[in-house]
């Protein structure tokens, strides 16, 4: 009867160890095909984050704040780049007065006053500008210059005005 006892608890231990391999090997495996699909993911990601910091680096390729040679040329008069920026696109946009067409743009408004809406530095002597009446846009090409006194002269080299479709 003793023998019968210890084989039946035999065969019981040794299937519940049968069991527990069986259930640690799924879960195994379970856990395997997620490390697998968060690699698959985290490669995607990367991708995806290297293809945007290229397409970043395109589109601010024609920036004052990345191009060294404008900004040393500014830190060499005694600027600071960053905040001189701030400063053009605040003068820029600072002409949009209420009732009146910014004087910088070339175009008088049809539906509204024409105001300049967004500026870009591209480097140390030129500025592209967004502007609009509302109804109407277009965009300028202005060449700058600043004076050693601090003055800031700017001056439209090129505007067009987009056809109404």
């Amino acid at each position: 009867m003793r023998n019968k006892i210890f084989l039946y608890l035999f065969i019981f231990a040794a299937l519940f160890i049968l069991f527990q391999f069986m259930n640690a090997k799924k879960a195994k495996e379970s856990y395997d095909a997620k490390i697998e699909n968060l690699k698959t993911k985290i490669t995607t990601k990367e991708a995806t984050i290297d293809s945007l910091t290229s397409a970043n680096m395109d589109l601010t390729y024609f920036t004052l704040e990345s191009n060294e040679d404008a900004v040393s040329y500014f830190e060499e008069m005694g600027y600071d780049a960053s905040k001189l920026a701030l400063t053009i696109s605040d003068q820029i946009i600072g002409q949009n007065k209420a009732g009146e067409d910014n004087p910088l743009i070339p175009f008088v408004g049809m539906e509204g006053n024409m105001n300049i809406n967004k500026v870009r530095l591209l480097n140390h002597k030129w500025i592209i500008a967004d502007f609009t009446d509302g109804v109407y846009w277009g965009e300028l090409f202005i060449i700058y210059e600043v004076k050693e006194d601090g003055v800031i002269d700017f001056e439209v080299e090129k505007s067009f005005l987009y056809p109404r479709n």
